[in-house]
């Protein structure tokens, strides 16, 4: 424990809980000595109410991890960078691209580490995918990504707020795997997002999308999913079909299990993170939030009944 990295941990709220603390506890790298929330603590570190008064307080917590809803994010992440600490950011990363480069730069100037994470990216099947896929000719790929908003969202209403990203929330989890498997740019066609009539942000989406190449590239989402949970990417190539399945943790070639195993992908966020800190380097890539944005500006927007959650 004496060689582990202090860090505060900003935002206990339900992925605090669930995956973050965990992941911290079970790895070498980092031990929470802080907790920062209006509402949550964390058992045995000191914890404050206010982030301003914490940066004040502990000057020694060269490292701060934000797991708070995306659109207070650039305010801390701002004022965190300013005060020398190393950065990690939960997704998405911000809510807009220009918060997001704008931190870049901030944190280059200020030669601290920023490391916008994308925790799908770590699961089992990605990284083989990746390799599998870079020397093929991809000819189409397929999302489809469902799942139920109330199991995994309750009571959090800032998702459907704006900024909260509506179904694009889990749905950029996928928009991450895809950016990291394909080596090229994906560029935005056109969108359907379907808005319930009382809320601000859409519960599902459909993307039709094209690599350089001209290869289609659709995605499904939707949070209105009951019973079994839906998170498959399948891309058709000149040597076969590759598929990820359960969000990145299974991997097939031609209907062949090549991958599968236990969830670390929290656990491979904090190991990328404490290499980026002892390298002074930093991992900033929005590509998947550029998907997201562009499918807004290429989006038709339907109203659908009202949602309640």
């Amino acid at each position: 424990m004496a060689d582990r990295i202090p860090l505060a941990l900003v935002g206990i709220g339900k992925i605090a809980r669930d995956q973050h603390i965990p992941s911290i506890e079970g790895g070498q790298d980092f031990v929470v000595a802080v907790g920062v929330s209006r509402h949550g603590k964390v058992e045995g570190a000191e914890n404050f109410t206010d982030f301003e008064a914490f940066l004040a307080a502990r000057p020694d917590i060269k490292v701060v991890s934000l797991c708070t809803p995306p659109e207070v994010r650039f305010d801390m992440a701002k004022a965190a960078i300013a005060a020398g600490r190393h950065v990690l950011m939960e997704k998405p990363p911000a809510t807009t691209l220009g918060e997001a480069e704008a931190l870049s730069e901030l944190a280059t100037k200020a030669g601290v580490t920023l490391f916008a994470t994308w925790h799908s990216r770590f699961a089992l099947g990605v990284e083989p995918a990746r390799q599998w896929l870079s020397d093929k000719v991809i000819q189409s790929i397929s999302i489809v990504w469902k799942e139920d908003v109330r199991r995994w969202h309750p009571g959090q209403a800032w998702i459907w707020e704006p900024g909260g990203f509506g179904v694009f929330d889990p749905g950029i989890n996928a928009l991450s795997i895809l950016t990291e498997i394909v080596p090229d740019p994906i560029m935005v066609q056109n969108s359907v997002l379907e808005f319930p009539e009382n809320k601000k942000q859409p519960i599902a989406a459909s993307i039709a999308m094209r690599t350089v190449d001209g290869a289609p590239v659709t995605a499904e989402f939707d949070w209105r999913q009951e019973g079994p949970q839906t998170w498959d990417i399948t891309v058709q190539t000149n040597a076969g079909e590759l598929r990820l399945s359960k969000g990145g943790s299974e991997l097939y070639i031609g209907g062949e299990e090549q991958a599968s195993g236990p969830d670390r992908e929290y656990a491979g966020i904090y190991e990328r993170f404490a290499q980026l800190i002892r390298s002074r380097q930093s991992d900033t890539d929005y590509q998947p939030l550029r998907i997201v944005a562009d499918s807004f500006l290429c989006g038709e927007r339907k109203i659908v009944a009202p949602f309640e959650d």
